[in-house]
């Protein structure tokens, strides 16, 4: 561009120029994709753009291979799409191309096969940004019900995640003579790994195997993989002063568990994905998120309490290896705990900052018996509320019912109460007379 100013009065002219190509540009280069997410339901494989600014777009549709192009204008190429994880079978890479002018953007979504593209704005409201949604829907679209007679499509085995807390760059607390909490926390979780694999039935998975870091956001994605029925997080405890001592166990707290529901019902892929095929008959968005939400604080809720009953299990058989700081379940906005589906609980086996219970968390002995007392307290935990479809399940419901005889009871009385006869209940408990006494614990047959 050339500029035939001059005179003082050009030169103004000029420069007045000057400001308003660097305002037009500066304006222009504001925006950008602040973060990307991916889902995939039965039909439909959605990408959710936020951006700081309602973008300008364009697109079209490629053939052989199948692919996707949009246009966002004023938007720089700085994204990168590769930690987007791609479920499903519908897309098969997310990748920046040559746009066509300096200063934008051009995303191509390569896909499995010819799917129909809809792309739309949201506006932000409720702390969210600008929101630009592209839909990329299969016309011809599985079967949205299938039956199956196998009962629950699961692991039979019911799966525990462990998770040892930090590691890596990031060494956790380090006690008074150098102890790193993330050595004891993964030698710990080894051994509540190996007690649960050795237990029929059950089975463990380890967030992380070695000394490397994990992000704390990253850790229930694990159990969530996983499909796990308990997530226990492990760490040590740590303060400014040498005093504090005990172990503690931790759920996540009202307050954060409302915010990640919120969050959740915000991705609108998500919603449809929990709904699976009643999102497929539901036309309304705000009827789906209804349907969403309340399902979402069901389980969540469902999750807590859970939590909240098996840390009270964890408490009473830890207090009798190590001083409980907390004697109650506390709770907090932990990250690591924000499985939405998975009961959660994060467990301080003490203080690495008191000299004592640093030394104690450097004998092996003391760290097995930890370990010991976790498994203990989680075996009687399923024992009691095996989850659906596992295999512990299975043999509860071949057990016998123990009951305890109450005043004015008989076998005949429980023979007729629990339909089965006098003869079984005698075989079942070694009885040689129909005479019972008031307490006698006796094992009814189903």
């Amino acid at each position: 561009m050339f500029f035939a100013y001059t005179g003082k009065q050009s030169v103004i002219r000029f420069f007045i120029t000057c400001f308003v190509f660097f305002c037009a540009f500066t304006v222009l280069a504001a925006n950008k994709i602040e973060q990307a997410r991916f889902s995939d339901s039965s039909d439909t494989a959605r990408i959710v753009f936020e951006l700081k600014q309602a973008p300008t777009f364009s697109y079209f549709s490629l053939k052989n291979p199948d692919r996707l192009v949009v246009d966002i204008k004023g938007v720089p190429k700085a994204y990168n799409f590769n930690d987007l994880n791609l479920t499903g079978n519908k897309v098969n890479r997310i990748r920046h191309s040559t746009p066509k002018s300096k200063g934008d953007t051009r995303i191509v979504i390569e896909t499995s096969k010819k799917l129909n593209p809809r792309i739309y704005l949201l506006e932000p409201g409720d702390g969210n940004s600008h929101r630009m949604v592209v839909e990329l829907v299969d016309p011809n679209p599985p079967p949205a019900f299938t039956i199956n007679n196998s009962g629950p499509n699961r692991d039979k085995n019911i799966i525990v995640v462990i998770d040892a807390g930090h590691g890596g760059a990031d060494p956790g607390s380090i006690g008074p003579t150098g102890t790193y909490e993330k050595n004891i926390t993964l030698s710990i979780a080894k051994m509540l790994a190996k007690l649960v694999d050795e237990e029929p039935g059950m089975r463990a998975v380890l967030t992380r195997k070695g000394d490397y870091y994990i992000s704390p956001n990253d850790r229930p994605k694990v159990a969530a993989k996983e499909k796990a029925d308990l997530l226990v997080s492990i760490h040590a405890d740590a303060f400014t002063t040498p005093q504090p001592k005990g172990g503690s166990v931790w759920v996540l707290s009202k307050g954060r568990a409302d915010s990640e529901l919120g969050r959740l019902l915000e991705q609108t892929e998500r919603s449809s994905q929990l709904l699976g095929a009643a999102a497929d008959v539901i036309d309304d968005r705000d009827t789906e998120r209804y349907f969403a939400e309340t399902i979402f604080n069901m389980s969540m809720d469902l999750s807590r309490a859970l939590s909240y009953e098996l840390s009270n299990e964890v408490i009473k058989e830890m207090k009798s290896i190590t001083k409980m700081h907390k004697r109650t379940p506390q709770s907090a906005s932990l990250a690591v705990l924000t499985a939405p589906e998975t009961p959660s609980i994060l467990v301080e086996v003490g203080f690495i900052s008191n000299p004592q219970e640093e030394k104690n968390l450097n004998w092996a002995l003391h760290r097995q018996r930890l370990a010991a007392a976790m498994f203990t307290s989680i075996k009687r935990y399923f024992q009691k509320t095996p989850p659906d479809g596992t295999l512990w399940a299975q043999w509860k419901s071949k057990a016998p019912i123990s009951h305890t005889v109450a005043n004015g009871e008989s076998l005949s009385l429980l023979a007729q109460r629990y339909g089965v006869s006098v003869r079984e209940i005698k075989v079942q408990n070694n009885l040689n007379s129909d005479l019972v006494r008031i307490g006698q614990v006796l094992n009814i047959p189903r």
